[in-house]
Formats: structure tokens, sequence, C-alpha cells
């Protein structure tokens, strides 16, 4: 399979002893959108350093573009754009400037029209001979994109893209996100908004206390880990579920006044027929009925907390 990244063996240990990346193994598709999930200081942005060649790394190798990144240090950095959390601009640049500048770092020619493109498709084009300081929030993760795309990346790093962004501009940046990979770029992001991840990923991998925990394809990850739930608003409030209901996975919410039971929606048998029939039985009614579905953050909490 063609990788964009591919990482062996990668660890970071800092002079503390504190072990931020331990024997990282992970490999990205080119053409994907790979969604790295973790809480705060679980080594997510140590890791996109150490590939971005930012964060010196203590052992293992980094591949990317079909390049090892110590040895071909120009080549790889090349072929990434990284858009990071911080928004470090020169705020009495234009806009213009500031993207044609970040695309001379990396010895590309000037080319005004990739610049105008880029500009466009981020919808800043009406803004190029504005200073950075006039713009707004949105409009300056927006130029971050640009700066990133600006020598014309294979792979863009996304790290909290949409942190402190209204959901408005949040959704736009989805799109944006899309295109690009519909432009071709490989894109690896990084979020704590579990949302993003449902939404636009194609696979999806759990870092955690520096350890990769999980890389998964998303809908498979949701297949095998999502579980479903049916709540029984009772007629008549429960004090206890009765031992005859004891073999399934039953508790009790709001006040005895809701029985919820959950079950895997794609096991042979989801037991909710025999469970109606002993809930007759039993003589407790119910007078709604409603279903919910695992969404992809309660299956990551759930990872995270196992690990603890």
């Amino acid at each position: 399979m063609d990788y964009a990244i591919s990482i062996r063996g990668l660890s970071k240990h800092y002079g503390s002893g504190f072990e931020a990346l331990k024997d990282i193994d992970l490999d990205i598709r080119r053409g994907e959108i790979f969604a790295l999930l973790g809480p705060n200081g679980a080594g997510k942005t140590t890791l996109i350093g150490c590939v971005c060649g930012i964060v010196r790394p203590t052992r293992g190798t980094i591949m990317v573009d079909g390049q090892d990144t110590a040895t071909a240090y120009r080549h790889t950095r090349g072929a990434i754009g990284l858009v990071p959390q911080e928004l470090t601009t020169d705020a009495f640049e234009t806009v213009w400037n500031t993207v044609t500048f970040s695309r001379g770092l990396f010895g590309k020619p000037r080319n005004d029209a990739h610049i105008r493109r880029t500009l466009e498709s981020l919808s800043l084009i009406d803004k190029r001979d504005e200073r950075i300081m006039n713009l707004s929030g949105g409009m300056k993760r927006r130029l971050l994109i640009a700066k990133a795309l600006s020598h014309e990346p294979s792979i863009l790093f996304l790290d909290e893209p949409t942190a402190g962004v209204d959901v408005e501009l949040r959704q736009e940046m989805w799109q944006i996100v899309r295109a690009l990979r519909s432009a071709g770029v490989t894109i690896i992001l990084t979020t704590h908004y579990i949302e993003e991840a449902e939404e636009m990923a194609d696979r999806v991998g759990v870092i955690n206390h520096g350890e990769l925990i999980l890389v998964e394809e998303k809908t498979e990850l949701m297949h095998k880990l999502g579980k479903k739930q049916m709540s029984l608003e009772l007629t008549d409030k429960l004090g206890a579920i009765p031992d005859a209901l004891r073999g399934y996975q039953l508790e009790l919410a709001d006040d005895g006044n809701v029985l919820v039971y959950t079950y895997d929606p794609h096991g042979a048998r989801t037991g909710i027929t025999p469970l109606l029939q002993e809930l007759s039985e039993a003589g407790i009614r119910f007078r709604d009925i409603h279903t919910t579905q695992s969404s992809l953050e309660d299956i990551f909490v759930s990872l995270v907390n196992a690990r603890q």
C-alpha cells in the first residue's frame, strides 16, 4: 500500500525521565483523513513535532513521502504543511505577503497564481492587502491554512484547527478540509471535538500516555465498539431491578422512572424480544420507548478511561 507517512518504533524521552511517546508504529495512507485523538498531554503534538522535524525523537524511524526524515530532511519537510494550534503570524504584515513569504521559506520560486488560488479557496482573496491585525479570528485560522499550503505540500497536519471558533466557522473548516482531501492532500487532524473526527475521518487513532492504543477504520470502530441503548419510560416508578431480569444489562435512570437496556446491535441476538416479554410477565409497563447509538465520543472516553 502507498503510505504518505510510515512510523516505526518512535519514542521520545526527555531528560527528566518523562516518556512523551512510547514505541509508536503508525502508517498514514496517501489521500486519507486520519484523526488522532487523545486527552491533553497524551502525546499528539509531540508526535506531530517529530514527523515535522520540530522535535528530535529519541529513537525510531519516520518515512515521509517514501524518504527518511533523518536523512532527507529538506524533501520530507517540504512535503508537509503544518497548521499549528497557536496563531503565529506577523500582525503588521499583509495576508498576501505573509503567504508569499511562507512559500519562499521552502525555497519555492514565486508563483502568484498558486497564492491567488489558495487565497480564493479559503475565501481570503478579498483580504489579500489587509494587515493581519485587522482580520477576524476565523480569517486568521484560514490564513494559517493558506501559509501551510503555500509551498504545495502533499501532506497537511491540522493541530486543533477549530479550537476556540464558533460552530458556523467549524462547519466551514470541515468543508475546507474535505475540499483539500478531494484535491489529493493527505490530512492528519488532531482535535478535542470528537464530532469532527466522526464527521470527517476515514480512520481514527487514539493515543494516551504516549502510547497508540488503537488505530481503526472509523466505521469499523463504531461497528465493533458501538453500543445501543433502549430507554423505557415506565408507567410506574421502579425501586429496583427485579431478580428475574438480572441477566440483562439493565440500569435505572431518572430516579427509577426510566429503565435503560444496553445491547450490541450487531450481535446475533439483541435480546430485546425476550426482555420485553419478561417485563410484561413481571408486570412492568412502559408508556414510551426510544433508542440511542453510541457516538465516537462515547467510544473514545471508554477507551481512554480503560487505560487510566
